[in-house]
């Protein structure tokens, strides 16, 4: 039964029904008929505390804080009602008693114990208080000190018997609050300290949190995950071991004690992992790298060992540990208490995969988008066998990624998601998940009840440029200033072959950008060409050269532009390989180890490497400049004129810019002429010779 199933009949249900619930999910959890003894699952407590993830300890401090202070409010009216005296009484001596009766002043005598209370006539006139001289009673008191039976008469007598109880809180009274005081205050710490105890204790224990196989609410399966097809199809042994363990067993076959999912942020390694414990029916126990370790030393290993120790008794389960990096780096790369902590937890980890039994059924899946940090010991054969990549989504992944996220949006008639698919090369599923929502909350904004193309379409821009900022408005000259730049960008673009082709160009400011070039390349691309890389320095360079060819004057809009090809360039060289005075040696990784948390000066290479290094970079952005400088000047007229175009508009999508380009006389690049050329030589080889395709290079 679902938890929304359990929510709705829980008005007409008891509390054996909820007994019967957990028997049920305990029931389903160890279904191995095998190994009863073994497979006793978890306790009842465990269990509730495990999928309710509530920790252990005391009450939240500032309800316990709120409690205390009321209830001492309440004490303290309380206090003040019972000791209510509005004026302090006058003190009076017993003559002094004597002559206010004789005067006729008196008109009555409350008698407590050994305490007279005396009141008047005039009710204006403060109350008097006296103490009895003798054990007589007080109207033979008056008498022998010369009161006459007649002014006695006018006086009424009441006395008061007190009882102990009065008696005693008329003693301890004045004490009562500060004592209640003093053992709230008493109590509150000690509560305090019982649950720091109490937290103490259950310090070690493992913060990992369970997801149901029978929570139809948080199940997922294959079927929900769009692309990565070998991915699936590696991972999908896996759930066939843990469903039908038997055929794998009689041919000798061992489990996969672990499963690496390596790739960029945002693939769906968290997703295939719940897919995969979804598809299996097993407990499936989440955690991240960054909940093992704390501050204490020792706590990281006691968390390890307490959640394989869960797993165990729940078997078959799946372990899956996100962002493993956080405590799998190589080991003795830095000092400190805090590294050595890790390094324990890491060991920890180590161990216990060691110590799995044969077909233990406890799987352990990481994920990890640094696999470059971890430490060999982990991934070597035996603890993590399976290593799965995660690639981002090609076109066809995206549109089916597209589809899964569009289920529960209804869509006009015009959407087409496979063009959607075509305009986002480099998204993620993640990525692709923010542009249908925030397609969708375009469309609710402007009250509409289907989400559109053009909906969609500026989802696209948000997510990769972020939101516009219409309210940024820029004056006459600066607006000027930033046309140019963006065409500038843009027409080097459209002229150089290996540039990818322009979408859309925009002075509406949107994120820290005070305006844009879109360029999406029509095709997805695995690897990147040198030619590639020069002709984007040169693009990346129109706006720079732009500014100072038409207004002789730099403004801080290129900033961005300069830090991009710096880095392009300096990777082009000691990365890449790709500098011909240099040749093909990567210079990156090559020294720079860590020690004690910071970078030696060895970078492996002579200052002299360094030096030319240097030099090569700087040739790469003047040769970059310079072609962007050519192609500028020659189309000098198309670059005033469309920029002041784009000033008007502040808009110009790819129909239009290309239609203006057209009629300027700008030669617009087949982008992809050459390299479809060259895709039907190689797959042709004996039609062309060598000198053809070199020439095609």
């Amino acid at each position: 039964m679902s938890e929304t199933e359990n929510k709705q009949n829980n008005s007409g249900e008891g509390e054996e029904t909820s007994s019967n619930q957990e028997k049920k999910d305990l029931n389903t959890i160890n279904n191995d008929a095998k190994e009863p003894e073994k497979k006793s699952g978890l306790g009842r407590e465990q269990i509730r505390n495990m999928r309710k993830h509530v920790p252990v300890g005391p009450g939240n401090f500032w309800n316990n804080m709120l409690s205390t202070v009321l209830l001492l409010i309440f004490v303290t009216v309380a206090f003040s009602y019972l000791t209510d005296t509005n004026v302090k009484p006058t003190e009076l001596s017993i003559s002094e008693v004597v002559s206010q009766v004789k005067n006729g002043e008196v008109k009555g005598i409350i008698v407590r114990g050994s305490k007279l209370e005396i009141s008047y006539n005039d009710e204006t006139k403060v109350a008097g208080e006296a103490k009895r001289e003798t054990d007589a009673s007080v109207s033979e008191s008056l008498t022998n000190l010369g009161v006459s039976s007649e002014q006695l008469a006018k006086v009424k007598i009441d006395v008061q018997r007190e009882t102990g109880f009065s008696y005693w809180l008329g003693q301890f009274a004045p004490y009562l609050f500060p004592l209640i005081f003093i053992g709230l205050v008493i109590w509150f710490f000690s509560r305090s300290v019982k649950g720091a105890g109490m937290q103490a204790l259950n310090f070690g224990n493992s913060k990992a949190r369970m997801i149901d196989p029978n929570d139809k609410n948080q199940k997922v399966t294959f079927k929900d995950v769009a692309g990565a097809k070998e991915a699936k199809q590696e991972l999908e042994e896996i759930v066939d071991f843990l469903k039908n363990p038997k055929k794998f067993l009689d041919i000798g076959a061992e489990i996969p004690k672990g499963v690496m999912m390596m790739g960029a942020p945002g693939t769906g390694k968290t997703l295939l992992a719940r897919a995969v414990a979804g598809e299996a029916g097993v407990p499936f126990y989440s955690i991240s790298g960054s909940e093992f370790v704390e501050m204490f030393v020792g706590v990281g290993a006691s968390r390890v060992r307490d959640l394989f120790q869960i797993a165990k008794k729940s078997a078959p389960s799946i372990i899956f540990i996100d962002e493993i990096d956080a405590v799998g780096r190589v080991r003795g790369t830095g000092v400190g208490g805090g590294n050595d902590e890790r390094e324990q937890t890491l060991n920890q980890i180590l161990v216990e995969m060691d110590g799995f039994e044969p077909n233990a059924k406890v799987i352990v899946m990481a994920a990890t988008n640094r696999p470059d940090v971890l430490d060999p010991a982990l991934l070597r054969p035996g603890r993590f066998d399976r290593r799965v990549t995660i690639d981002l989504p090609d076109r066809k992944d995206r549109e089916e990624i597209l589809k899964v996220h569009a289920r529960k949006k209804p869509l006009q008639d015009d959407v087409n998601l496979e063009i959607i698919a075509q305009r986002t090369p480099g998204f993620s599923g993640a990525d692709l998940y923010s542009l249908m929502n925030e397609g969708a909350i375009l469309a609710a904004r402007e009250l509409r009840k289907k989400v559109g193309q053009f909906d969609l379409i500026r989802s696209i821009e948000k997510v990769m440029l972020g939101p516009e900022r219409k309210s940024h408005v820029l004056s006459k000259r600066e607006k000027l200033v930033t046309a140019y730049h963006e065409v500038g960008h843009a027409l080097v673009a459209s002229v150089l072959p290996y540039a990818d082709p322009v979408q859309k160009i925009s002075v509406i400011a949107r994120g820290r950008a005070a305006g844009y070039t879109l360029k999406l390349p029509d095709e997805d691309r695995k690897m990147h060409s040198k030619k590639e890389f020069l002709d984007d320095i040169a693009m990346t360079l129109g706006g720079y050269v732009t500014e100072q060819m038409v207004f002789d004057d730099l403004t801080t809009g290129p900033s961005n532009d300069l830090q991009v090809v710096a880095n392009l360039a300096r990777d082009m060289v000691t990365k890449y390989g790709m500098s011909d005075v240099l040749g093909p040696v990567a210079f990156e990784g090559s020294g720079g180890r860590m020690i004690g948390g910071g970078v030696s000066e060895d970078r492996g290479y002579s200052p002299q490497i360094a030096k030319a290094i240097d030099d090569e970079v700087n040739k790469i952005i003047q040769d970059g400049m310079d072609k962007a400088k050519e192609i500028l000047t020659k189309y000098r007229t198309a670059l005033d004129n469309i920029s002041v175009r784009l000033a008007e508009v502040e808009t110009l999508e790819r129909e239009e810019y290309e239609a203006l380009l057209k009629r300027e006389g700008v030669e617009i690049k087949d982008a992809y002429k050459k390299q479809r050329e060259l895709d039907e030589a190689v797959a042709d080889p004996t039609k062309v010779l060598a000198t053809d395709l070199e020439t095609k290079l």
